[in-house]
């Protein structure tokens, strides 16, 4: 993310320790068979694509959204699974075995990734500690 910086001089610590809605923009660049750059400034969040032969990003999503009705997906390594609380667990296994139908599991483990394909199809995403 990327914050102002308040007043002049040179930046302290205390610029970036900051909340998450004081953020001036936010973003994740992600690179497979095309280069994807998706941000916000705070109003909405934009989808683009780069062209390599303009050398420039296109924008091709604009204001991106979980769908209204997002798919049944769950994004979750559960290398973990035993380490987790009580209710991280029973959460995880009543997606499993949700009716009338389970939830789909696909874990990439890469986040950029994995929360990539839950805001344009809507889901589940966690990394508990």
């Amino acid at each position: 993310g990327i914050y102002e910086k308040a007043g002049g001089g040179a930046g302290v610590i205390e610029d970036i320790l900051l909340p998450g809605r004081q953020l001036a923009a936010a973003g994740y660049c992600m690179y497979g068979s095309s280069t994807q750059l998706v941000i916000t400034f705070g109003d909405g969040v934009n989808g683009f694509t780069l062209d390599p032969s303009l050398g420039e990003f296109i924008l091709t999503q604009p204001n991106l959204r979980i769908p209204e009705n997002p798919k049944t997906i769950y994004s979750i390594n559960e290398g973990n699974y035993v380490l987790w609380d009580e209710p991280t667990r029973a959460f995880v296994d009543w997606c499993k075995n949700h009716e009338p139908k389970p939830y789909s599991a696909r874990y990439v483990g890469s986040m950029v990734s994995d929360v990539h394909r839950t805001l344009l199809y809507g889901g589940i995403f966690a990394y508990p500690a």
